[in-house]
């Protein structure tokens, strides 16, 4: 009996030795993947962040849109995970700086005026049709030279870029989610909960922003979508400004010659 403990005792402490530091590895790796999830969504722990949403036009009430919400769900989500908490803020009631508190801005300038002020002051290089009428181009995106049409409920382009301002280096991030659509919305917050580590890995700290096409979401929803192009270069340089027509000179007058005069004989 003794000879028999002898060999089982070693074994079950080698057993439990090793299942404490497979534990301790897997604890370690999990610490070390949230920090770096925080740090990309600069929510460190028991940090505050704010999701800002747009109005329902014409509401005095805080009405958003279903899929609006299914995005705000997807980033609830992501910040839950980074032990931080959230504030949900109305756009035109989000009347502070950048920098302080992470912010995710969910909706397109037409209806956000924060999302407005970001694309004026942080993407100069972005235009989005915001006029109401209906026509072939509303609600479409020109970046730099390029221009993308809507075509609804088969390809839908939404913008989501990660943003610093200043050379702080505590300064939080600012996520922008602007969509063509509430949907395409949706699709960007679900891409970066999906993502989030690659985007992470490739950009680190630094902005970048992100042009997505939603495909066919009158059929597969929010679920397929496709990268276009890393659009960040362009979406940050400020249009060129065309040059002043130059003023028209006069043409010049033609000169005349005086006919000559053959001298008379006499």
């Amino acid at each position: 009996m003794t000879d028999d403990l002898l060999l089982i005792v070693p074994g079950v402490v080698a057993a439990g030795l090793g299942v404490a530091l497979g534990w301790l590895t897997r604890t370690q790796l999990w610490k070390r993947r949230l920090r770096r999830k925080q740090a990309f969504f600069g929510l460190p722990d028991n940090s505050e962040s704010l999701l800002v949403v747009n109005r329902e036009a014409g509401g005095p009430e805080l009405t958003v849109l279903r899929h609006d919400v299914f995005a705000l769900l997807e980033l609830a989500a992501l910040i839950k995970d980074c032990n931080a908490n959230a504030q949900i803020v109305a756009h035109d009631a989000a009347q502070q700086g950048f920098g302080e508190r992470t912010e995710f801005c969910v909706g397109g300038p037409a209806s956000n005026r924060r999302m407005a002020a970001h694309l004026s002051s942080l993407l100069p290089g972005v235009r989005v049709d915001v006029d109401a009428e209906p026509g072939p181009e509303r609600v479409a995106f020109r970046i730099g030279e390029e221009k993308y049409l809507l075509e609804s409920g088969k390809t839908e382009y939404v913008l989501l870029a990660r943003l610093t301002a200043g050379q702080r280096r505590d300064a939080r991030p600012v996520f922008l989610f602007c969509g063509q659509r509430a949907i395409t919305n949706q699709a960007a917050a679900r891409y970066l909960a999906r993502n989030h580590e690659r985007l992470a890995r490739k950009h680190g700290g630094a902005s970048f922003a992100l042009l997505l096409r939603v495909v066919n979401s009158q059929a597969y929803g929010p679920d397929v979508v496709e990268l276009v192009a890393d659009v960040t270069r362009a979406a940050q340089t400020p249009p060129a400004v065309p040059d002043p027509t130059p003023e028209a000179k006069p043409e010049p007058k033609p000169r005349t010659r005086s006919p000559r005069t053959t001298p008379r004989a006499s």
